[in-house]
């Protein structure tokens, strides 16, 4: 018999299955704990249930999880993970430390289909989306490793989450819940590359969260080059549909640009993305391009970022300069990568 994937399901989900085996209710809110906030691995770990219920549980359920197959700390103390999934499968999340506590950058995928040119998370290929509940066990992982509580979280590591829809919409469901690990919507940030269709059906759940937008290009001509979605879902619609989202939601969108030398950094593209975003509750955030040994692109130099941001903010348009986490570890937005425990990568320490 297969068995299910227990820490994808709902409390009512559990409670129902609970009660179909003929066992009092109040088991469900048990295991679901169990699950959700101390995150166990196995039902051996359920102390408070007989062996004879945690035997039976583990013949129809199964627990995905993640192991720490390999801890990397930057200089600055941010925090790399490579965890390995049940199938064997690798992925990477990245910890890091803000003034208003931990946020954790996960992955949503192994490795990504979306082939941004300058991004690092689709070399080698797509393999397969996360479920829900492996999406959580990087949160229980980390928190387990560091004791730290993690109260932000970034969908923003390897994969493009729309691309995972329902999965990622459970996985909202699941790690919002007041019986689970209780982050709020409005300290939770999904990055998409432009999934227009996904965009419109994510409008209509009408969450708190904060949407961030991959546009790194202020036209057609130059995003179709370095981002293959914009063939699909050109600038214009993607747009469209932004405003569309900010006013069905009522939330600030947040647009993710990349600084690329020589390609996307110039005052005209300045002044053009300043224009196309006219109309648009927003905040762009310029994000220093980072090199990898595959890719061509080079960083701006920091004079050119400071210029496009100025002229940005001429047009009234709210932009920060994002800093670099992690860069020693390749932890960096773009950087994360499928790899396997024995990828060498720059420096850091192991753990």
């Amino acid at each position: 018999m297969e068995r299910t994937d227990i820490k994808s399901m709902t409390s009512s989900e559990i409670k129902q299955a609970v009660l179909e085996m003929g066992l009092p209710s109040f088991r469900a809110g048990q295991i679901y704990k169990w699950l959700q906030v101390s995150g166990v691995k196995s039902f051996d770990e359920m102390t408070d249930l007989s062996k004879e219920l945690r035997a039976v549980l583990s013949e129809r359920f199964e627990i995905y999880s993640c192991d720490v197959e390999k801890k990397q700390v930057s200089s600055g103390g941010t925090v790399k993970y490579l965890f390995r999934l049940h199938d064997g499968r690798c992925i990477e999340s990245v910890l890091m430390k803000y003034k208003y506590g931990y946020s954790i950058c996960v992955s949503t995928q192994v490795g990504c289909k979306m082939g941004c040119a300058f991004c690092a998370s689709h070399l080698g290929g797509f393999i397969r989306s996360l479920t829900a509940s492996e999406i959580l066990s990087q949160i229980h992982s980390a928190q387990s490793d560091t004791g730290i509580r993690i109260s932000h979280v970034v969908l923003m590591g390897m994969g493009e989450p729309l691309d995972n829809f329902d999965n990622v919409m459970r996985f909202l469901e699941l790690v919002g819940d007041d019986n689970g690990l209780n982050i709020g919507m409005r300290n939770i940030s999904l990055s998409t590359c432009g999934i227009v269709p996904k965009i419109y059906e994510l409008m209509q759940k009408k969450l708190q969260l904060t949407l961030s937008i991959s546009i790194h290009a202020p036209n057609d001509e130059i995003r179709s080059k370095i981002m293959p979605i914009n063939k699909k879902y050109g600038t214009e619609e993607l747009l469209r549909a932004c405003r569309e989202y900010m006013k069905t939601t009522n939330r600030k969108i947040y647009f993710e640009y990349t600084m690329l030398k020589g390609i996307n950094d110039s005052a005209d593209c300045a002044r053009i993305l300043a224009s196309r975003l006219k109309n648009i509750l927003c905040h762009v955030n310029l994000i220093p391009a980072n090199e990898f040994g595959e890719s061509p692109f080079k960083r701006s130099d920091p004079e050119t970022t400071e210029q496009f941001a100025q002229i940005l903010r001429s047009h009234g348009v709210g932009v920060t300069v994002r800093r670099s986490l992690g860069g020693d570890i390749d932890a960096s937005c773009g950087l994360l990568r499928l790899r396997s425990a024995g990828d060498k990568t720059r420096s850091g320490r192991d753990q």
